[in-house]
């Protein structure tokens, strides 16, 4: 039997670990490899010669934009399938009409964004960072013991989960294992939900002003750009933690710098907008912030999940199998 022929697109130097070799070896398997040198740059002669050839194209971080031109440019393409998260700057819609399948690795990208949060709410509630800082400046303890006996720590304490998507939903059930009483804003959720299992359902206003800490998971989308701002930061408790590995966009930044200068809130802050804050932000130097340069997501050799996750969806696709994550075109929109 022919094996269908594969291409890579994607920035090598942005996806170092993505494709270890027990990947690579299963996907020359299954499939004829045109090339292992990824296609950068679509507009190159070469790449148009793979393009032509390619019937499925694997695409990752620093892939150019598949636009309705690069894509007739690739006649055969039955499957892109993406190891990384959001295809939304990757694959145009056209390539639905087209048929082609796009399947991608979110929720392999969702593993480490979850752990990520679950160690920064423990830590954020105990007022770690803050306490690090503290016996550095006061060896002798005192000004830590005085945070200590605060009201802090992790026993009986509110979370609120802003957003049900797959990360939000894998740290509500990794909530459920501790002495946490787990509130969730998400206006696509219904009652019977399962994540409800996990969480309890209210409004935004409501997560705001009840929990000890907010935990930020909502896609980035023109109708949530911004959706936290003054009114719902001020609806904050005296001492709450705010935590984001969302997006930056999802939050006016102004009104949460000027909400943490107050020292009335802390905060993780693993993404901003813009991605990297001007030079002299508060962000870098406020003592309740811990900032982050957006780690949440696959760093390192965490990044292979990415890989395989993309992998096994070719494998599925060449056996004729249904794939676990492919994308329908009518959820593209709300993807984050």
């Amino acid at each position: 039997m022919m094996r269908p022929k594969l291409a890579f697109a994607l920035r090598a130097d942005k996806t170092r670990h993505v494709f270890e070799a027990d990947a690579m070896e299963r996907l020359r398997t299954c499939c004829e490899v045109i090339s292992e040198t990824p296609i950068e740059n679509f507009s190159d002669p070469g790449a148009r010669n793979v393009l032509e050839a390619a019937e499925i194209l694997v695409t990752g971080w620093g892939c150019p934009m598949l636009t309705p031109d690069v894509l007739r440019a690739a006649p055969n393409l039955r499957l892109i399938a993406h190891a990384a998260g959001t295809v939304k700057f990757t694959v145009d819609a056209s390539a639905y009409g087209r048929g082609i399948h796009v399947t991608h690795a979110a929720e392999a990208n969702a593993v480490p964004v979850a752990e990520f949060t679950l160690a920064a709410i423990l830590f954020a509630n105990k007022r770690t960072f803050e306490l690090r800082d503290l016996y550095r400046a006061d060896p002798s303890r005192r000004s830590s013991y005085a945070l200590m006996d605060a009201n802090i720590g992790n026993f009986r304490r509110t979370i609120g989960l802003v957003g049900a998507s797959r990360i939000g939903r894998k740290v509500a059930s990794m909530l459920a294992g501790f002495d946490f009483t787990v509130i969730l804003y998400d206006p696509f959720v219904q009652a019977g939900d399962p994540v409800t299992d996990y969480a309890e359902l209210v409004d935004l206003d409501v997560l705001m002003a009840r929990a000890d800490l907010v935990s930020v998971h909502a896609p980035s989308l023109p109708s949530t750009r911004g959706m936290i701002g003054s009114r719902q930061l001020k609806l904050m408790r005296e001492g709450a933690g705010f935590i984001n590995t969302a997006r930056g966009a999802l939050i006016d930044e102004a009104a949460l710098l000027a909400e943490l200068q107050t020292g009335r809130i802390h905060a993780v802050i693993d993404v901003t907008d813009p991605e990297i804050p001007e030079a002299g932000s508060p962000f870098f130097a406020l003592p309740n912030v811990f900032l982050t340069p957006h780690i949440a997501g696959a760093i390192g050799t965490e990044r292979a999940r990415l890989g395989l996750m993309a992998v096994e969806e070719v494998e599925r696709f060449v056996r004729g199998e249904p794939m676990l994550y492919e994308i329908a075109p009518e959820l593209l929109e709300r993807l984050a």
